[in-house]
């Protein structure tokens, strides 16, 4: 079931986007105009005949000339929805008729129109659904065209027609050998052809009075006159009309529908009971589709815009991050030399607690350890006391979550400064220390570290390497430079034993408390930096299942810790500057960015089926190239070797559509007020500190690898202490 709903909401989303490519005439359009072809087959009565060939029945075809003094004038390939609208008002105006030959394309996306045309007395026919030529096309396919345009009409108007028109068809003497045995065939299927007797020619566009003059029969004849309501600009065609209109009736001329001018019944055709409900079905879906491809269309920009927002202030203040780092007499205060503690939580650890904790020992940094047991049926504490380590001792407590052990840990430290970690991580020997150094200035409340992925030699891995080099430990050093870091790594970060205890210590009302914590401490007007140089190694999933749940969780979690902290938007001071700053960027580079970010390679598959194929590719390169660029950067300053962006452009069209349906899912769960279990995930114990504790991998000869941060979108660390549902 976790992926039922996200799933039928993507399929939902594609079909919406085929139909939208199949309206739209882009997969079956044929462009193709057969070149003339002898007309030896073709009766002698049709070629001089009129432009009105009757093939119905059994009997032999029949061609019809307009009467004397009539006009019917014809409007071909719409409905337009700017033009179409201006040719009725002027003949509205005119009190004049005409017929409208309507492909099925542009009735389906304008049914309103079609029904105007119908209610105002016009005559309207079939011009197939996407205008091929038909004698290049079969019987099923020609069938098909003349069904798909009458759906459209059924479901525009409720009603059928039996006028049809052939696309690029011209005069009765231009019949030959290729179009006649359609013609018959069309006949045959109960329609009567109608071709034209003047061609105004306004598609070249020749100008008003042009086109008023093409459309003049010689001496009163009658005629059908061809003109066009859609294919491009038809100003002229309209202002022809305004003209053409007055002074042919002032000739003399009647304008009527086709019927009217032969004193036939009416081409029209009323459908009802289940047809109609089926035009009807047909029209809304199609109007479905547009409107969602719309909708689809704004987020592609709203994402386009993200990203490049994104991305530049990364680019920017990551450089200025950097410089400030460099600098020689950059420096957070005095040197900081004090004992600290370091918190442990750990729940069913025992393949990680052991390097976990002698990571700890090899510190060089004085440092207190508590190992916080969270009810582990595994011997995880029992693991950590046969160890007889010095400065570490073992906290007990039934199972009642990672913030309540951490809570009981923060109750039996012994220093003010305390550093927590996830019993699944291993620190360098400098990591305490650079972890603390930032507590020199007495208005730093906290300190996020960096957070590295030890298991980077699976593709799982390799891809998250990337994503937390480039995205979590960049966006660090830009919302440090912005004073709004959103999260401390549950994997890595420090604390003051004062700021925590103000905001009432690690909260239980999230699944991200450490987000949680964080935009608490920001509120209560502390600094929380970043610290690149303290790094920590840690286990990431190493299956799609693990890595599902994990990000499901710390997801939802931050859409808890933002909506929890909502009223920072309207405070003031630090609260206030936290609320109009941090939130914002959090819930736009956290939440909505990732949500459309699949939008990019939906349109990339909608291109390549649908096209521009060559215009579709080179967008998707392009913003490929601006994150290759960034991620480039990103690992320049995480000193990381380049080898493993080679997947990069892998990760982007499958990584990024798991975290588009995870972020969905965590969606739905919040809409519909579900609850959300923390889910244990799977440890090997595979990872060990570079240079320090050898991995299970490594002593097995495997030469796993070292890459970066365990934070997830929210940058919640990868500890599971709490197994307890929270609302």
């Amino acid at each position: 079931m976790r992926y039922l709903l996200p799933s039928l909401v993507l399929v939902a989303l594609l079909a919406m986007l085929m139909l939208r490519g199949y309206v739209h005439s882009e997969i079956l359009a044929d462009h193709r105009v057969r070149p003339p072809a002898p007309t030896d087959e073709v009766p002698r009565r049709i070629l001089e005949g009129g432009p009105v060939i009757d093939a119905r029945g059994t009997g032999p075809a029949t061609s019809l000339r307009i009467p004397d003094h009539k006009l019917v004038l014809t409007f071909d390939d719409g409905p337009d929805p700017v033009w179409t609208p201006k040719v009725l008002d002027t003949l509205k105006r005119y009190d004049a008729h005409a017929v409208f030959f309507v492909t099925g394309t542009m009735a389906s996306r304008h049914p309103a129109l079609v029904k105007r045309m119908v209610d105002e007395g016009h005559e309207v026919g079939l011009h197939t659904f996407n205008h091929p030529d038909l004698a290049y096309q079969s019987r099923s396919r020609t069938d098909w065209e003349l069904s798909q345009n009458q759906l459209a009409l059924a479901g525009a108007a409720g009603i059928r027609s039996s006028l049809f028109r052939p696309p690029y068809s011209s005069f009765a003497d231009a019949m030959d050998n290729r179009s006649w045995p359609v013609t018959r065939y069309i006949g045959g299927r109960g329609y009567i052809t109608v071709l034209n007797t003047l061609d105004s020619e306004d598609w070249r566009r020749p100008g008003a009075p042009a086109i008023s003059r093409n459309a003049t029969p010689d001496g009163g004849k009658g005629a059908i006159v061809l003109m066009h309501d859609s294919g491009g600009d038809r100003s002229q065609t309209v202002a022809a009309l305004g003209r053409y209109l007055p002074e042919m009736r002032r000739a003399g001329y009647a304008f009527e529908n086709l019927t009217e001018a032969l004193g036939a019944p009416s081409a029209h055709t009323e459908v009802t009971g289940p047809d109609r409900w089926k035009g009807k079905a047909w029209v809304g879906a199609v109007a479905l589709s547009e409107n969602v491809t719309g909708a689809l269309v704004v987020g592609l920009s709203v994402i386009g815009v993200l990203v490049f927002v994104r991305f530049g202030l990364m680019l920017v203040l990551s450089f200025a991050h950097a410089r400030r780092v460099r600098r020689r007499d950059f420096g957070w205060g005095p040197p900081v030399t004090e004992p600290v503690t370091v918190l442990v939580p750990a729940y069913n650890e025992r393949e990680c607690i052991a390097n976990t904790v002698r990571s700890l020992m090899a510190s060089d940094h004085p440092v207190e350890v508590i190992v916080i047991d969270d009810g582990s049926t595994d011997g995880t504490a029992d693991i950590v006391e046969a160890l007889r380590l010095p400065n570490v001792r073992v906290v007990r407590q039934p199972n009642a979550g990672k913030p309540a052990a951490l809570n009981n840990g923060i109750a039996h430290a012994g220093h003010e400064l305390i550093v927590m970690m996830d019993g699944d991580t291993v620190f360098e020997p400098s990591t305490v220390r650079e972890l603390v150094q930032p507590f020199g200035d007495p208005r730093v409340g906290a300190v996020a570290g960096n957070a590295k992925v030890g298991n980077r030699d699976t593709l799982i891995g390799a891809w998250q390497h990337i994503e937390y080099v480039m995205g979590f430990n960049l966006d660090r050093r830009m919302y440090d430079m912005l004073r709004c870091m959103p999260t401390i790594p549950g994997a890595v970060g420090a604390f003051r034993r004062t700021a925590l205890e103000r905001v009432g210590g690690m909260s239980e009302d999230t699944l991200a408390e450490d987000t949680d914590i964080t935009m608490a401490l920001h509120r209560d007007g502390w600094r929380v930096v970043y610290a690149e140089r303290a790094r920590a190694w840690t286990e990431a999933p190493e299956s799609v299942r693990q890595l599902w749940s994990q990000r499901y969780r710390w997801s939802y979690g931050t859409m808890q810790a933002i909506w929890k902290h909502r009223r920072a938007l309207v405070e003031r001071g630090p609260s206030g500057r936290f609320g109009r700053v941090g939130l914002p960027l959090v819930s736009l580079f956290m939440v909505l960015a990732p949500l459309l970010a699949p939008l990019i390679d939906v349109f990339l598959l909608y291109g390549l089926v649908f096209g521009p194929t060559r215009q579709t590719i080179a967008a998707w390169l392009g913003v490929l190239l601006i994150q290759a660029v960034c991620a480039a950067y990103a690992f320049r300053l995480d000193k990381e070797r380049m080898t493993h962006l080679i997947s990069l452009p892998l990760q982007q069209l499958l990584y990024r559509q798991l975290m588009y349906v995870v972020l969905l899912q965590s969606w739905i769960t919040a809409l519909t007020g579900g609850r959300l279990r923390w889910q244990k995930l799977r440890r090997t114990g595979a990872v060990g500190a570079p240079g320090l504790i050898p991995s299970p991998r490594e002593r097995a000869g495997s030469g796993a690898g070292f890459g970066p941060d365990s934070g997830s979108g929210s940058g919640s660390g990868s500890g599971d202490a709490d197994r307890r549902p929270v609302a």
